[in-house]
């Protein structure tokens, strides 16, 4: 046996289980637990390096099936260029037993193919050592949407869960639905209109890709969508609805001890938050421009303060958003980067916190982490924003991209502001996830028992 053979079966091979034993003759019968259910849950990235609302929901799912007495929980993420590669080897265990990272390269985000040739053997053999009842994926990115065909030969009983967090399959602009180069957003995808975003990718191309992608989704057994404006596109995309089952994001239950802030006393102003990836498709310019109205028309009883990091992001955008903020006006307060332990602190210094995306988004985890709060959101009248936020009673929603309106509303609220005052009592609780596991649990129980979802549960 070769020795980098040896390392990969070290690297994949499950902690062992304390062997049978047999009773002796005369004793009492010895009474077989049941067998724990063996789930796989799958990441992009992983969280521990990358901070990501997708990467943080399947992590957060995996704790909690984890700490479940009748289930053995296993989780792989991928993290290229994020973590050290071992020689000739593709899986690797920086954090313990029951946690694999995929550290390879050479993934094609036109038609999210892994072009990596040492993946599928290594994972196959985890797949054959693990023997896993359900493998949970939450996204495919990095892995290749073929690990759907590599899970199906490997363990063709075990069943196949998929939790959309995009709109990447149907999508060739990262998955976001926007058009080239402008931003509009984009209704349908068609091969045409994907050319017309995409002219150097011939029309044909996006035909074969669609088919591509349709193809390994034949293979999943159940998708998971954390909103119904998602499930929604997809199902008008090809997927039938009945194998779409809609189960938000849940948070994690706070400790007994956990500081919760009063809100804010209003009579000196009010201060809106931003908090997240600093980017164009999250709307930052529509800030900097609706303070710039605000500041025209005399209004000092507002400040927006944005908690973000935006070093990731393109040169092109980093230079042109260092000269919008060079010239901003003095109620928008940059803040800079925050660690994620921070956001209920720096949330709950706020009247309310601002979403302003210029994309449908899907379920973002700030609107969450806000709710969990008790801070209004402000945010675009659009995609999963609008269904998250129940205008009037979580917050209010604003012309998608329209800076004056922001500005308007902004204005209004700092006249009037016993309409945030008024929320507080109306204002929803994001699910736990306590919750959000029970939900899943039983959509394993479906897949694994041939039935139907639930009606209330469908997209």
């Amino acid at each position: 046996m070769s020795q980098t053979t040896t390392r990969r079966r070290a690297a994949t091979r499950p902690a062992a289980k304390p062997a049978a034993t047999e009773a002796a003759p005369g004793a009492p019968a010895v009474v077989t637990p049941a067998k724990k259910l063996r789930v796989l849950t799958m990441s992009h990235m992983d969280p521990r390096v990358s901070r990501g609302g997708a990467e943080i929901a399947a992590f957060q799912l995996y704790t909690k099936l984890q700490a479940d007495p009748n289930v053995e929980a296993f989780f792989l993420a991928a993290a290229p260029g994020r973590i050290g590669e071992r020689l000739g080897v593709r899986l690797t265990q920086p954090f313990g037993p029951n946690e694999w990272v995929y550290v390879g390269h050479g993934f094609d985000h036109g038609i999210h193919a892994n072009g990596d040739p040492e993946f599928p053997p290594e994972f196959l053999e985890l797949l054959a050592n693990i023997q896993p009842d359900v493998v949970h994926l939450h996204h495919y990115t990095n892995f290749g949407v073929e690990a759907l065909l590599h899970i199906r030969r490997a363990v063709p009983q075990a069943k196949i869960v998929l939790t959309l967090h995009e709109y990447l399959a149907i999508c060739n602009h990262f998955g976001q639905m926007v058009k080239r180069p402008s931003f509009a957003l984009c209704e349908k995808a068609s091969p045409r209109d994907c050319h017309r975003c995409f002219p150097e990718k011939p029309e044909p191309d996006f035909f074969l890709r669609e088919l591509f992608m349709k193809r390994f989704f034949r293979l999943v057994d159940r998708f998971i969508s954390p909103s119904h404006f998602l499930a929604k596109r997809y199902v008008e995309w090809g997927i039938a609805p009945e194998r779409i089952t809609v189960i938000e994001n849940g948070m994690p239950e706070r400790p007994e001890h956990a500081r919760q802030l009063p809100y804010p006393p209003v009579e000196d102003g009010l201060i809106f938050g931003f908090f997240g990836q600093i980017s164009a498709l999250k709307g930052i310019n529509v800030l900097i421009e609706a303070a710039a109205l605000l500041d025209k028309a005399g209004i000092d009883r507002v400040r927006i303060d944005v908690n973000g990091d935006y070093s990731g992001q393109p040169e092109p955008f980093r230079l042109d958003f260092e000269k919008r903020l060079a010239k901003a006006s003095e109620n928008f307060n940059y803040r800079g980067p925050y660690e994620n332990s921070r956001v209920d602190e720096l949330m709950q210094q706020c009247h309310a916190v601002l979403v302003p995306s210029v994309w449908w988004e899907n379920s973002p985890l700030v609107i969450q982490e806000a709710l969990l709060n008790k801070r209004p959101v402000i945010c675009s009248d659009i995609g999963g924003m609008a269904e998250k936020v129940r205008d009037g009673l979580d917050g209010y929603h604003f012309q998608a991209r329209s800076a004056w309106s922001l500005a308007n509303l902004l204005k209004t609220l700092a006249a009037e502001p016993h309409r945030l005052l008024a929320i507080q009592k109306t204002i929803a609780t994001p699910p736990t996830m306590t919750e959000t596991a029970a939900a899943v649990r039983r959509v394993y129980d479906e897949v694994l028992a041939g039935t139907a979802p639930a009606a209330a549960d469908k997209g």
